[in-house]
């Protein structure tokens, strides 16, 4: 759930891109309840008196405090301004110089984060911790510099780790290495008898040591991905009512048709990927591409749950969806019949694989209009 709202602002950013926001002059702004969605080449956010953000753009800067989480994406992403509650950012550069109250869930190929209220999970090439971190740490990179105090446990993967003068762990440090003991810990650090070490082979069982979500929270997790679903396709009705019911009526009239497209323009991503860093010439630009196949994908399930609903809706007799409020509601009730269906074994993700393709295709279809699919 938590990778899902970090990309967020990247599937405005292809939702834009299928339904015409790439042909404005400026950013795209919207704003509803207090949150602030803002998409384009160049974004800067400077209100006040804002909750919840969302920002998606090639450079993105956020310098005004916030209320409540942020969600950002770009290929160069700086916020200084401070985060009332929880972050979500992705990019090729990453700056956080502002205070996360929540916990922060960062990545990037050069990221940099200061002060975490929260928990910290970081992944990506070179990372830097430059500021106190109040709960645990999860980190993955390449090269990792700490020079902050970290109150928990950290569990930790690289090639090369640099701990500097103010680095701190307050907690038990757990190291995945190719050669256990490789890695030297200042007892300034954290004392040895606090420090476990474990083959990299094992560290895709590194979360199973964190605590459990219990039902309780696993349900209200679940209902809170209906509910952003909902608000996310919410807005893209605000801002592009028409464009989104073209691509809903795409997925119901020709659901095959879109899910084979959807199929194409991942695999095209997926494999640009690759082949980017096959050359290593083009490695650098290898996890945009992950970056864009992850949002598409994410961008197809909003669109595939949203025909979904609108589908169930006027399946009962009722009439296709005209306002914002009756959109969000279509969105939801396909989001969660989706996320239900979801749960059968082997066939639920079969059915969300599908849907999700559908989706995705009808993006791909508004955007590049291939000839050969044709017209409706």
């Amino acid at each position: 759930m938590r990778a899902l709202i970090a990309l967020f602002p990247a599937v405005t950013l292809l939702l834009g891109l299928a339904t015409g926001v790439r042909a404005q002059d400026g950013p795209a702004v919207f704003d509803i309840g207090g949150d602030a969605f803002r998409a384009g080449s160049t974004v800067l956010f400077e209100a006040e008196g804002v909750d919840d953000l969302f920002m998606v753009g090639e450079t993105v800067r956020a310098r005004s405090a916030i209320a409540g989480s942020a969600h950002v994406a770009g290929r160069v992403v700086t916020l200084s301004g401070d985060v009332g509650g929880d972050l979500y950012a992705a990019g090729m550069e990453v700056e956080v110089t502002g205070a996360v109250a929540g916990d922060a869930t960062v990545t990037g190929y050069d990221v940099s984060i200061g002060p975490v209220g929260g928990d910290l999970r970081l992944s990506g090439s070179d990372l830097s911790v430059e500021g106190p971190v109040d709960g645990y740490a999860i980190i993955a990179g390449d090269e990792v510099e700490i020079d902050a105090s970290i109150a928990s446990d950290v569990t930790l993967a690289a090639r090369r780790v640099a701990f500097d003068d103010g680095a701190r762990i307050g907690g038990t440090l757990t190291v995945y290495e190719d050669s256990p003991g490789t890695l030297e810990v200042p007892e300034s650090v954290v004392p040895a008898d606090r420090v476990l070490r474990r083959e990299i082979e094992e560290w895709d069982g590194a979360e199973a040591s964190l605590p459990r979500p219990s039902a309780g929270r696993w349900v209200a997790k679940f209902l809170m991905g209906v509910i952003v679903v909902a608000v996310l396709a919410a807005g893209v009705a605000a801002l592009l009512p028409e464009q989104l019911a073209g691509m809903r009526r795409r997925v119901l009239a020709r659901p095959f048709g879109t899910l084979w497209m959807g199929f194409l323009g991942l695999s095209v991503l997926v494999g640009a990927a690759i082949l980017l860093a096959v050359t290593l010439v083009g490695i650098v630009l290898s996890p945009a591409a992950l970056l864009a196949a992850a949002a598409l994908w994410l961008a197809g399930y909003v669109i595939g749950a949203y025909a979904l609903g609108v589908g169930l809706v006027m399946a009962f007799g009722r009439a296709e969806p005209a306002d914002v409020g009756d959109k969000a509601v279509a969105a939801g009730i396909g989001a969660l019949v989706a996320g239900v269906l979801a749960l059968i074994p082997f066939l639920g993700w079969l059915f969300a694989m599908a849907l999700t393709l559908a989706g995705a295709g009808a993006i791909i279809v508004a955007w590049a209009d291939p000839r050969f699919f044709g017209r409706h």
